[in-house]
């Protein structure tokens, strides 16, 4: 397969590798709503953010949808990665440019975007799919780099999303009026869940002639390939014998006989003389289309900035966020890729478009979709992707006297912050790292539950979560004195005092520690499974 070269790749094939992972420190000022809805907003670098967020969810994404820099030269982005090359770190810090100022420029891009796809398609279930909006300026770079990373046998489709409610007539060449998004699967079977058909679907069925199925219309009947065993005549009642179309019959003979009698395929008095019946009640839904180009269905950018204008009224229309997609876009994107119960990601988050859709659509339909966003400047996360959220959950006004108060969608988020690596340069638990750090981390990474309460160390025990009681016996200790005697080691007596489990439980004990000293058959006995620190902790 051919592969896309270009300045600094070597350096970065294996940089998401080199991130180091982060704790996660969530702000409940800055949280919303119900916070235990799983539902998180993380500000800060997101390769970093997507580093420390993968013990917790790796494999159990189903939909990431990003919205990257289209790298057109008026953005402003900065390369920041800092990668292990020369050559890449006079990059740093520096604003991309446009074309003719910087001859880098899709060089910086691809460095930058490469790392980031290799992680988040670690995120993605097994049936989870990705889709990336983009434009002319790297449309062509991305395939190329998503059939690396994803596999061409993965590409799924190229959406062509009409982004203008009108053309621009002072264009001097051709009126951009698209946008591109690009969708690739984790496996090559990934199906989209079916759209909802409408009345101007199902317009062309009829029941002329009293049909007990129901309306229907003449489907084809033609193969849709050439098939030489499909080329057979059929008789037809008044003595005339039908020849086949070009490709065949889409059946075998004794197929059509069986539909024949079943009245599915009826005979008729026309030059052709045979039609298929296609029941409007066989019709479930329609396939999604790669042409998106209706704006009442799917929005457009000037309604996005309507849209954030109603969210935002007392901020002028010249400060809003100057890029936000609709979320009428991104809500047909969940619809053909999620579930009532799947969670979502999208680590270019920006205005929030992406979970102001999730928590809209789960108020129409009752689901339970969750989301992960990410923002890398602090600014825009807390006062405009945060607040959008605090805002559309609680419910806000438009602004004017006789508008009436927008009602709010329900559901919640917690908002996080990047903070302390985990471990050291030598793959040790960092000696920053605080206990209830630690505990929370060991807590969510083991159970996928929040930690019930934090902990401050007084007693190993971490929490329980359903069949599952979590210990840590962790302490930096002090000069002079060992492992074992700081209490970092599962020793015989140190199981005899660990807080016992409530009566009737019914699970195993987890227990995190540097060491164990209890033999395998004690603790199979007494139902405990030693997780070794730092190496069983998920993301070591």
């Amino acid at each position: 397969m051919p592969e896309l070269k270009w300045i600094g790749k070597d350096a970065i094939v294996n940089h998401h590798r080199e991130v180091p992972y982060r704790l996660l420190h969530c702000d409940s000022e800055l949280s919303a709503g119900n916070a235990d809805s799983g539902n998180l907003l993380v500000q800060g670098d997101n390769l970093e953010a997507l580093k420390a967020l993968l013990p917790y969810y790796a494999g159990k994404v189903k939909c990431i949808y990003i919205d990257p820099p289209y790298n057109t030269g008026n953005e402003n982005w900065v390369y920041n990665d800092n990668v292990n090359s020369g050559e890449i770190k006079q990059w740093l810090g520096k604003v991309v440019g446009k074309e003719a100022e910087d001859l880098s420029r899709h060089d910086k891009w691809l460095c930058m975007m490469y790392p980031r796809l290799r992680l988040l398609r670690e995120f993605l279930k097994e049936d989870g799919v990705i889709f990336v909006s983009i434009d002319d300026n790297e449309n062509h770079h991305l395939r190329a780099v998503m059939n690396e990373i994803f596999g061409s046998n993965c590409f799924v489709a190229d959406i062509i999303w009409r982004s203008a409610d009108s053309s621009n007539n002072d264009a001097k060449k051709v009126s951009m009026d698209h946008n591109y998004t690009i969708a690739y699967s984790k496996r090559p079977d990934w199906i989209s869940f079916a759209l909802p058909r409408s009345e101007e679907n199902n317009a062309h069925y009829s029941n002329p002639d009293d049909d007990p199925n129901g309306p229907w219309f003449a489907g084809n009947l033609s193969s849709p390939n050439p098939r030489e065993n499909l080329r057979y005549q059929i008789s037809h009642p008044d003595g005339r014998a039908l020849e086949p179309p070009a490709n065949g019959w889409r059946w075998s003979k004794q197929q059509v006989e069986e539909k024949i009698a079943s009245g599915e395929i009826v005979f008729t008095d026309t030059s052709r003389g045979i039609l298929r019946k296609t029941y409007l009640k066989d019709q479930k839904g329609l396939a999604p289309s790669s042409l998106w180009v209706d704006i009442d269905e799917t929005g457009h950018n000037r309604n996005a900035k309507y849209e954030l204008k109603n969210i935002f009224p007392e901020v002028p229309t010249s400060e809003l966020f100057p890029t936000p997609k609709p979320t009428k876009f991104v809500e047909k994107i969940l619809r053909i890729a999620t579930k009532a119960d799947d969670l979502v990601m999208d680590t270019f988050s920006g205005s929030g478009t992406t979970g102001h859709a999730v928590l809209n659509l789960n108020k129409q339909d009752g689901g339970n979709r969750q989301f992960i966003l990410v923002e890398m400047d602090e600014k825009i996360a807390s006062e405009i992707t945060g607040e959008r959220l605090r805002r559309v959950v609680n419910g806000y006004d438009k602004g004017g006297d006789s508008v009436k108060p927008v009602e709010g969608l329900g559901g919640g988020f917690r908002y996080c912050r990047l903070g302390t690596p985990l471990f050291d340069e030598f793959g040790d638990i960092d000696g920053a790292v605080s206990f209830p750090d630690l505990a929370a981390h060991v807590f969510f990474s083991e159970t996928g539950a929040p930690i019930p309460q934090r902990v401050d160390g007084s007693t190993p025990l971490v929490g329980q979560h359903g069949a599952q009681i979590v210990y840590l016996l962790y302490s930096e200790p002090e000069q002079g004195f060992a492992r074992i005697e700081a209490g970092n080691v599962l020793t015989p007596d140190m199981l005899t005092n660990l807080p016992a489990a409530p009566d009737g439980f019914v699970g195993e004990r987890v227990v995190y520690a540097e060491g164990c000293t209890v033999s395998a058959d004690r603790l199979k006995a007494e139902g405990i499974v030693f997780k070794q620190i730092p190496y069983s902790i998920q993301g070591a």
